[in-house]
């Protein structure tokens, strides 16, 4: 299994256009278009879980740099999301209070 970050997509691509484009070059498990939270709409990058790791692999070197949409995509490795802050600066010391 290969999670794959796809950036700079056209907003008004579809779930089943970016399977499409990725079946092409294997089995496609997911395809999942991250949406704004506010608006409800695109956020132009999604994420594409590939069945096969090496025919994931093969469909970022085929389609990094493609032209869709009149966009070149970003195809990439998706790789795990560093942990949110969460800690430390909590307020305690030397700032100024108003």
């Amino acid at each position: 299994m290969l999670n794959i970050y796809v950036g700079n997509m056209p907003y008004e691509i579809s779930e089943s256009e970016v399977h499409d484009l990725f079946a092409a070059h294997g089995d496609v498990d997911r395809v999942s278009i991250v949406m704004d939270r506010e608006t409800g709409r695109p956020r132009g990058f999604c994420f594409v879980e590939m069945r096969d790791e090496g025919q994931g692999r093969a469909a970022i070197e085929a389609l990094n740099g493609s032209q869709l949409g009149g966009r070149t995509l970003t195809v990439n490795e998706a790789k795990p999301r560093a942990p949110r802050g969460g800690g430390g600066g909590g307020g305690g010391g030397g700032g100024r209070r108003w």
